[in-house]
């Protein structure tokens, strides 16, 4: 006895077959989380290890300490009597984000005047305030205002500003 296979049944077999194609290729574009995870960590700066540190110990001469921990990330504003090296990790969840700081690291070496070293400090992210390198902007004292800020305020320019438009030419726009 001989099994019949009707159209029906080859229809159904194929769209199984096809169904199971496009599962199976599916599920083998899946990885596991640890693949599709986006996030990127930028490491920036000189990490200084245990085994350099102990190449510059107090007493030490600017010079040893050039050759040991190489040059400086910077250097005090006045005086140049302290080396900062500094590193920081930044992490952003995907690659066009703005990356968020999540580690820093400063060691400051500091020199007495004869240009021995005196001190050395670390410093971390809970010592203190957060040193930007990238921003690259220095604060400044004051208030930041919008211009129709500085309309609405009748200082400066918005002062002039009215003064110029609103005067006929008569002495009243002068006081």
């Amino acid at each position: 006895m001989t099994k019949r296979y009707f159209k029906s049944d080859m229809k159904f077999l194929s769209t199984v077959v096809f169904t199971l194609a496009v599962g199976a290729t599916t599920l083998s574009g899946c990885q596991t989380g640890d693949m599709l995870n986006t996030s990127q960590t930028l490491n920036q700066g000189y990490v200084v290890d245990a085994e350099t540190l102990a190449l510059v110990p107090v007493g030490s001469s600017r010079e040893q300490v050039l050759l040991s921990l190489g040059t400086p990330s910077t250097t005090a504003t006045f005086d140049n009597e302290v080396f900062y090296y500094i590193s920081q990790k930044r992490r952003r969840a995907v690659a066009f984000m703005k990356p968020k700081l999540i580690e820093q690291s400063i060691l400051a070496v500091y020199f007495d005047k004869e240009g021995v070293v005196s001190q050395l400090a670390h410093y971390t992210l809970q010592d203190g305030k957060v040193f930007d390198m990238i921003s690259r902007t220095t604060p400044t004292g004051g208030k930041e205002m919008t211009f129709l800020g500085q309309l609405l305020s009748g200082n400066g320019i918005g002062k002039s500003m009215a003064r110029s438009i609103f005067s006929d030419g008569s002495d009243y726009g002068k006081r």
